[in-house]
């Protein structure tokens, strides 16, 4: 029994020398995240798709039992806003070909215009999908939220393709006005919708984020705690990755996660044990 843990990157610079290696060249800092959490998202091709080789070094840096949420570039969910993207969806599935089952789920993040009107579109897109992938799909569009009935004509989407609903739950950062600047800048950017928690599969994923102040991360996690347990009961099989504004704790507190979760699921394989930071010496 598994659960999969990460954070929204795998390099980030409070992170060299305290818990990474450093200096560290580009093609072993995965590795060394890897060391830590055994998932990570993969924001970076949203931006632009990477050339194969760059994911072959990804794939030779991680074991086929890690977890990369895959988001689909720019292009294709926010600019063609999934209609007429054939050219770019295959040179993109081409370019993550080698991960392989790293691959846990090809991420669509959809803009926050994209509402009920658009759904005829979303299930045109997943039923051209190759079947050999995972989806997982995250909204913004606050109807889905709120409107029983949009939320109902989602789920009925997604589930004719087998796709999970990625939640980005929000709810402890925007329950207290910002206190820093990182918090300043997210509460400008991140998504205002209500908590949502209902898997939708047997491999449910979760993205939290939390404050600055690791107690109010803790404290706003504890929905998740409950429901993670409760889905690792049931058989399922959750990835859960933890934000916060500035993320410099990002990595022990995906640990954290993990372990109180075992806590109450003593069967739950542990993490690995990550390398130090630095050599050891004699004295």
């Amino acid at each position: 029994m598994r659960l999969h843990v990460g954070c929204a990157m795998w390099t980030h610079p409070s992170w060299q020398g305290r818990f990474l290696p450093h200096p560290l060249p580009p093609g072993e800092r995965l590795r060394a995240y890897a060391g830590w959490c055994n998932a990570v998202e993969g924001n970076t091709t949203f931006y632009a798709t990477p050339s194969r080789s760059t994911v072959e070094t990804w794939a030779r840096q991680t074991s086929p039992d890690f977890r990369m949420a895959v988001k689909l570039p720019r292009p294709i969910t926010h600019e063609r806003r999934l209609d007429v993207a054939g050219d770019e969806l295959r040179a993109f599935l081409a370019a993550i070909e080698p991960l392989g089952p790293r691959a846990h789920a090809l991420w669509v993040q959809l803009p926050g215009s994209f509402g009920p009107a658009d759904l005829g579109t979303l299930a045109g897109f997943l039923r051209r999908l190759p079947r050999e992938h995972r989806y997982a799909v995250e909204v913004r569009h606050r109807a889905f939220f709120e409107d029983p009935r949009s939320e109902r004509d989602l789920e009925r989407v997604l589930g004719g393709a087998g796709a999970e609903w990625v939640p980005f739950d929000t709810t402890m950062f925007f329950g207290t006005r910002p206190t820093s600047d990182a918090e300043r800048d997210a509460w400008t950017k991140k998504p205002r919708v209500p908590r949502r928690s209902a898997a939708l599969t047997g491999r449910p994923i979760v993205r939290y984020l939390g404050r600055d102040d690791t107690a109010k991360t803790v404290e706003g996690w504890q929905h998740w705690v409950g429901k993670v347990t409760e889905w690792l009961r049931e058989g399922r099989s959750p990835t859960v990755f933890v934000h916060t504004p500035d993320n410099a704790e990002a990595l022990t507190l995906a640990r954290r996660f993990h372990d109180e979760v075992r806590s109450r699921v003593p069967g739950l394989e542990p993490l690995p044990e990550p390398e130090p930071a630095e050599p050891p010496t004699l004295f």
